[in-house]
């Protein structure tokens, strides 16, 4: 079974990021073929500062090699290093409606935010869908939000498939619906846009200050509460097998534990679980050239899967003569 996603370069991780998408991603290596990149030309919606960019790049991938990524047991490169994606994606565009597109919730979600309206950002499901067929993906692992997006991708290759014949494998999503959506300090989705995150690598008084931030109800101590509606729980839980989480569970039912106390171990859980991934991202950091390396070798295998679709691709469209 071949997996395929990607993170945009977009600054420090967070909690959301790595339950919502990394830490399965991750775990698809030991047992599947494992396709991971970094996904710098989706970034450019949203950041147009070079410099940062490049930077953001880099430090993503320290982050994904530092969190468990094994180059060795996958292919891991940055989406910019392959440009068969962008002529895949024009390929494709030619054969995307436009009320595709239009149905589209991110596009009006992200310019409700204020992110600038362009056709990169109107025309970002048809560079993913390039993504994920260009590599003849079975599996996508994705957030709900993102959930639409590889319908998109569907919808293009069984389009293309019907035109030229079997060119593209038909992706199927893949939606843990228990991390799906990490929730915020605030409730909402954990996102940076929201500035309602618990980031992986921060100094312990930034990350305690970060806990202990999180809404919670006014609920007496001595009182019992409901765990289901307190954010504290909802993150904990993130962290906690199944005796532990019923024995938690308990702790809210019977009343008398303060929430102040299950912020403080939450904090424990954050930093102890993340500190070996955080020693071994300072030493990463240390070396940008080894990581350059790797990316490089990441590069050369995927291309070489890329090109062997795009033959067949180039050959049908009528771009070999």
């Amino acid at each position: 079974m071949r997996v395929l996603s990607g993170i945009q370069p977009s600054g420090s991780l967070h909690l959301g990021n790595y339950f919502g998408m990394m830490k399965k991603m991750i775990e698809h290596q030991e047992k599947e073929e494992l396709f991971c990149f970094i996904a710098n030309y989706h970034a450019m919606t949203s950041v147009s500062d070079g410099k940062a960019l490049a930077k953001g790049t880099l430090e993503a991938a320290v982050n994904f090699l530092a969190l468990g990524l094994d180059p060795e047991k996958s292919t891991f490169w940055v989406q910019s290093d392959l440009p068969e994606v962008q002529e895949l994606t024009w390929i494709l565009s030619t054969f995307t409606p436009m009320g595709l597109l239009e149905r589209c919730h991110s596009y009006k979600d992200k310019t409700a935010k204020g992110i600038a309206a362009s056709h990169g950002l109107f025309a970002y499901p048809v560079l993913m869908a390039a993504d994920i067929l260009l590599f003849q993906s079975e599996k996508v692992p994705v957030g709900k939000d993102q959930k639409q997006h590889v319908e998109v991708a569907r919808d293009i290759a069984i389009k293309v498939n019907n035109h030229f014949g079997e060119l593209f494998v038909v992706p199927e999503p893949e939606i843990d619906d228990e991390v799906a959506t990490v929730p915020g300090l605030d409730g909402q989705k954990m996102s940076k846009s929201y500035g309602n995150t618990i980031d992986l690598f921060l100094e312990e008084k930034a990350l305690r200050k970060q806990v202990m931030r999180i809404v919670t109800d006014p609920t007496p101590v001595e009182e019992p509460k409901d765990p289901d509606k307190c954010n504290v729980y909802k993150i904990s839980r993130l962290f906690l097998d199944k005796e532990e989480d019923a024995a938690l569970r308990r702790r809210y039912l019977a009343g008398g534990m303060g929430y102040g106390e299950v912020k403080e171990e939450l904090f424990v859980r954050v930093r102890d679980y993340f500190a070996p991934y955080a020693a071994r991202r300072a030493e990463l950091a240390a070396d940008p050239d080894g990581v350059r390396a790797i990316l490089a070798k990441g590069r050369d295998k995927a291309r070489y899967v890329a090109n062997k679709t795009m033959r067949k691709v180039r050959k049908k469209a009528g771009l070999e003569y």
